[in-house]
C-alpha cells in the first residue's frame, strides 16, 4: 500500500525516553537473573550521563563502553546517549594491542568498564595491559602516554583498582548535575549527529571505526521492529549476540524503540537461552548464524521454549532454513543482509516472498534503500542473477571511517556508493543472494568458486551440521578449497565419504580437497561468526 506508512525518528536517548512516558513499568531489559523496566533502565541511565557531564565531559566526545551483556553496558550506553556524547562499544574479545589502538585511535575522553563480575573477563586486567602506566597513575584526571585524551576510566560496578575510578565516585562525580541539564543535552542532539562509532574487527591490518550518525541507528531497526518483525502489542524478543556487535545493538534498539522486552545473556549458552525463552515468553528470536542456532534447535525443549515465537530471524544454508521452516509452520522465518557499515540490515525478506524465497535469498533492499550489483573487474552492473560485489547507499549507510579519509575513499564512492565487499547475486524480481565476500571467492584453476556454495551443498549430507571453506595455497591450481566440518551429535561420516558425496553433485574443481573435522567448542569465533582468518592459518600451517 502507497502512502500507508511513514518515519518517526528520533535519537537513540529519546527511543528509552519515549518508550519510559508510554510504558514506564514494563521490561525493558531481561537477563536470567534479574530484569529491569523502563523506568529502572532510564534512571540508571541518568545517573551515568550525569557522571559523565559532572567529569567534565564535553558534548560529542567519545565514551567507550568496555563490558558484557547487561545493566552496565545498557547504562552505559543510553547514559552516553543522553549526555549527547559519542558511543564506542568495545569489542569484549579485544587483547590488550587491539584495545590500546581503539582507544587512541578513537581519541576517547572516558572509558566505562565494570569489574563486578570477573568470572568471564576481568576487564581491569585487560586494560591494563592495554595502558600499562595506568596502573601507576596519582588519582585524579589521567595523563597517559598511551592515550593522550583519556581522562577516566570509570567503574559501573565492582571494586576500584589503581587508575580505576570507583562506581561511587563516578555517581557523586555526577551528584551536583540536575535532571535538567541532563534533559536540556539530549534535547540538543541533532540526528544527523554522530552517535557511535563501531570498530569493524581487524585482521591484517587495525580495526576501522564505522561512524553511524543517530538516524542510521534508530531509523531502520525501529521502522522493521514495528512493521515487519511485529507479532504482539508487546513483543518479547531474544538475541543471543553481544551487544557491542552491529547484529545485536540493531534489534535491540529496535525492540526498546517500540516499547518491547529484550531477552539476552552475559554469553551465548543453550540451557540459559532455552529456559530464558521459556520463563519470559519470547514471541521472536535473532539467532542469526548457525553456529548460534544450531545448539538451539538440537535442545530437547527447543519446540517449548518457542511455542509463542512468531518471527524468527535466521541466516544460514538452505537446509537449515527449510528445516526451521517445517517444524515451526506458524513462524516467519525471515533472512536479511547487514554488516557494520550499514548499521545492520539493508535487506530483508518481504512479507510476500514466498517459503523457498526464503530459504535461498536473504530479501530485498529495505525500503529507503538502494542497491547495486557490479562486475569487481570492470566495475559495470552485472545482469541479473550474476554474482558480483554489492553497494549500497541510503539512509543507514556509515559517513565514513573515524579519522581515516584514505578508508573513506575506497570504500564510499563520489555518488554515495558503499562498496561493501560482499558479493551477491540479485533475481529479476530483487532477490538478493549472498555468495561470500570477495576475498571468500576462490581461484581455483582461474575458475571463480564461491565458498558459501559449497558449504551450502555440504550442510545437506544429513551427518554435516556446520560446515566452512577456505582457499589452500597449491602449486598447480593457485589454491584448492578445504572443508571445515562439524558433524551432527550421534552422526558420523568419514572423510573419503563426504568427499564423494560432492563428486557428481557439484563441479570437480569445487570438491573440497580435504576435510577437518572440528567439535562445535573448537571453532575459532569472532563475536557472532567462525573466524575465517584462523581457519586459513589453520590450513596454511598443516603444511
Amino acid at each position: 500500500m502507497t502512502f500507508g506508512s511513514w518515519n518517526e525518528v528520533c535519537s537513540v536517548g529519546d527511543l528509552l525516553v519515549r518508550s519510559t512516558a508510554r510504558h514506564p513499568t514494563r521490561k525493558a531489559f531481561v537477563m536470567p537473573e534479574y530484569g529491569l523496566t523502563y523506568h529502572e533502565v532510564l534512571d540508571e541511565a541518568k545517573a551515568v550521563a550525569k557522571g559523565i557531564v559532572g567529569l567534565g565531559i564535553a558534548p560529542r566526545s567519545r565514551v567507550g563502553l568496555f563490558c558484557n551483556n547487561g545493566r552496565e553496558l545498557i547504562a552505559g550506553l543510553f547514559g552516553t546517549m543522553l549526555a549527547n556524547c559519542v558511543a564506542v562499544p568495545l569489542h569484549t574479545r579485544h587483547k590488550a594491542k587491539e584495545l590500546a589502538y581503539i582507544i587512541d585511535n578513537a581519541q576517547l575522553s572516558l572509558l566505562l568498564t565494570a569489574a563486578g563480575d570477573t568470572s568471564y573477563i576481568d576487564f581491569r586486567e585487560i586494560i591494563a595491559g592495554a595502558l600499562p602506566s595506568v596502573t601507576s597513575s596519582p588519582s585524579g584526571p589521567l595523563a597517559l602516554p598511551e592515550a593522550p585524551t583519556l581522562r577516566h576510566i570509570a567503574l559501573l560496578s565492582g571494586e576500584a583498582s589503581a587508575g580505576f575510578m570507583a562506581p561511587d565516585d563516578f555517581r557523586n562525580a555526577g551528584s551536583a548535575v540536575d535532571d535538567e541539564t541532563i534533559d536540556s543535552l539530549r534535547l540538543a542532539t541533532r540526528l544527523s549527529d554522530l552517535a557511535m562509532i563501531i570498530y569493524t574487527s581487524g585482521t591484517t591490518a587495525n580495526p576501522k571505526g564505522c561512524m553511524l550518525s543517530h538516524e542510521a541507528m534508530t531509523r531502520g531497526p525501529v521502522a522493521r521492529a514495528d512493521t515487519r518483525f511485529r507479532s504482539a502489542e508487546h513483543d518479547i524478543t531474544w538475541g543471543g549476540g553481544p551487544l557491542f556487535h552491529i547484529g545485536s545493538l540493531s534489534p535491540f534498539l529496535g525492540v526498546i524503540g517500540t516499547y518491547g522486552t529484550y531477552l539476552c545473556d552475559t554469553f551465548f549458552e543453550p540451557d540459559r537461552a532455552i529456559a530464558l525463552m521459556k520463563r519470559e515468553g519470547a514471541t521472536a528470536i535473532w539467532p542469526w548464524f548457525p553456529a548460534i542456532f544450531q545448539p538451539l534447535v538440537d535442545h530437547p525443549d527447543f519446540a517449548e521454549a518457542t511455542r509463542n515465537v512468531r518471527t524468527m530471524l535466521l541466516i544460514g544454508p538452505e537446509a537449515m532454513v527449510r528445516k526451521v521452516q517445517q517444524s515451526l509452520p506458524d513462524t516467519d522465518v525471515l533472512q536479511a543482509c547487514g554488516m557494520t557499515e550499514t548499521a545492520g540490515i539493508f535487506a530483508l525478506s518481504t512479507a510476500d516472498e514466498t517459503q523457498d524465497e526464503r530459504a535461498t535469498t536473504q530479501g530485498k533492499a529495505v525500503p529507503g534503500m538502494e542497491v547495486r550489483i557490479i562486475n569487481p573487474e570492470t566495475g559495470e552492473d552485472a545482469p541479473d542473477d550474476a554474482v558480483g560485489e554489492i553497494l549500497v547507499r541510503g539512509f543507514c549507510v556509515t559517513s565514513g571511517y573515524w579519522r581515516s579519509p584514505e578508508k573513506t575513499a575506497e570504500a564510499i564512492d563520489e555518488d554515495g556508493w558503499l562498496h561493501t565487499g560482499d558479493l551477491y547475486a540479485r533475481s529479476a524480481a530483487g532477490n538478493l543472494t549472498f555468495n561470500g565476500r570477495v576475498k571468500d571467492m576462490l581461484k581455483v584453476g582461474g575458475e571463480n568458486v564461491a565458498a558459501v556454495e559449497i558449504e551450502a551443498y555440504l550442510c545437506t549430507h544429513p551427518a554435516v551440521r556446520l560446515a566452512e571453506v577456505v582457499g589452500k595455497p597449491d602449486d598447480r591450481l593457485d589454491e584448492v578449497p578445504v572443508a571445515f566440518v562439524e558433524l551432527t551429535p550421534g552422526k558420523t561420516v568419514e572423510e573419503p565419504e563426504l568427499i564423494d558425496f560432492c563428486r557428481g553433485n557439484i563441479a570437480n574443481y569445487k570438491v573440497p580437497r580435504g576435510i577437518v573435522f572440528i567439535n562445535a567448542e573448537d571453532w575459532p569465533m569472532s563475536a557472532t561468526k567462525v573466524d575465517k582468518v584462523a581457519l586459513r592459518k589453520i590450513v596454511a600451517e598443516a603444511d
